[in-house]
C-alpha cells in the first residue's frame, strides 16, 4: 500500500527537524513526504529543503498565501496545495510538522488498513509534555482521530470529496466517514508526542469559528451549545462560549454555506446524540 503524507506547515523551524527525523526513521518510510511550507517567515522551507536534498521521499514546496491567520481554512488550503503534486497513494495523511511519531508508527496503521478493507480512518493518541512525563491531551475522546495525525484510505477520501475548509474539517471528516460505511481506528499503542499543545495559541477568533463550523456541520442549536459549553469548561475561558454561540446564530441569520448536506446532517446528529446518551448511561 503506497502511502503518501502531506505536512502542512507554517514557522515551524522549531519542530519540523525532529519531525522529519522521525518520519525517515521509520520501519516503514512513506512512499511520498510532501512538506509545504505556507508563506513561513522563518527557516522552515530550508530545513525541509535540506531533508528533501538526502531523503528521495520527501518534497519540499513552497505556497504563498495571505498573511491573515484563518482558523481551519488555511491549513486545508495548505493541504490541498501539496495533493496537487501528490504521486498515486492507496493510504493519504495529513500530518502536522509538530509531531514525534514512534518508530512503528506506519508500519502498524498500515497493517490495520490491510487487515480491514472497511477501515477508511486510522491513527495513534497524542500526548503533550507535563513537567517530566507525557500525558494524554485530553481534548478529545480516545476514540477520535485527530487533526495532526490523519490518515485516510483513498476510497474513503475520495467518497467524503476531500475536507472541508474551515474550521472542523477535522471532526466532520470522521463522521462522513462513518456515513459512508468506513471504519475508524485509534490504536491506543501508537503513543504520538504532541510538541505544541492543542490551542496554544487560540484567541477569540479560534472560537467564533468554531461556532459557524458547528452550524456549517448541521449540528443544531441544542448540541452546539452543548459542543461549546464543553470546549469553554476545558478551556477555562467561560466568555468564550458567548462568543462562540453568537458567532453560530450570525451563521445561521447570515445563510453561511453548510458543510454537509441534510441527510449527512442527521446521521451527524444522531451520532452525537448517541454518544451522550452512551456517556449518560450507567455502567452495566
Amino acid at each position: 500500500m503506497r502511502i503518501c503524507i502531506i505536512i502542512p506547515a507554517h514557522n515551524e523551524e522549531g519542530h519540523l527537524h525532529s519531525c522529519l527525523e522521525a518520519f525517515v526513521g521509520q520501519t516503514h518510510i512513506p512512499d511520498e513526504i510532501i512538506v509545504v511550507d505556507d508563506n513561513s517567515t522563518d527557516n522552515t522551507f530550508e530545513i525541509a529543503s535540506r531533508f528533501a536534498k538526502k531523503n528521495p521521499q520527501i518534497k519540499a514546496l513552497h505556497r504563498k498565501s495571505a498573511n491573515q491567520h484563518i482558523p481551519g481554512k488555511k491549513v486545508v488550503e495548505t493541504f490541498n496545495y501539496g495533493l496537487q503534486f501528490a504521486q498515486e497513494y492507496d493510504l493519504l495523511g495529513k500530518f502536522d510538522a509538530d509531531i514525534l511519531l514512534p518508530k512503528n508508527y506506519f508500519e502498524t496503521v498500515r497493517n490495520h488498513f490491510q487487515s480491514n478493507w472497511q477501515m477508511g480512518m486510522c491513527s495513534g493518541l497524542l500526548y503533550i509534555q507535563k513537567n517530566d512525563t507525557w500525558i494524554y491531551e485530553a481534548i478529545a475522546d480516545k476514540n477520535h482521530i485527530r487533526g495532526p495525525i490523519k490518515l485516510y484510505s483513498k476510497a474513503c477520501f475520495e467518497k467524503m470529496e476531500g475536507l472541508r475548509l474551515g474550521t472542523g474539517w477535522d471532526t466532520v471528516d470522521v463522521l462522513l466517514a462513518q456515513y459512508h460505511g468506513f471504519q475508524t481506528l485509534t490504536d491506543a499503542n501508537l503513543k504520538v508526542k504532541h510538541l505544541r499543545p492543542t490551542g496554544a495559541g487560540y484567541h477569540s477568533k479560534n472560537y467564533k469559528a468554531k461556532g459557524k463550523s458547528l452550524y456549517q456541520m448541521r449540528y443544531g442549536i441544542v448540541l452546539a451549545k452543548i459542543a461549546l459549553l464543553k470546549m469553554a469548561w476545558k478551556a477555562k475561558k467561560p466568555n468564550m462560549y458567548i462568543m462562540a454561540i453568537i458567532a453560530y446564530l450570525n451563521a445561521w441569520l447570515g445563510g453561511a454555506p453548510r458543510f454537509v448536506s441534510k441527510k449527512e446532517g442527521a446521521f451527524i446528529r444522531k451520532q452525537r446524540w448517541n454518544g451522550i446518551f452512551k456517556k449518560l448511561s450507567p455502567n452495566p
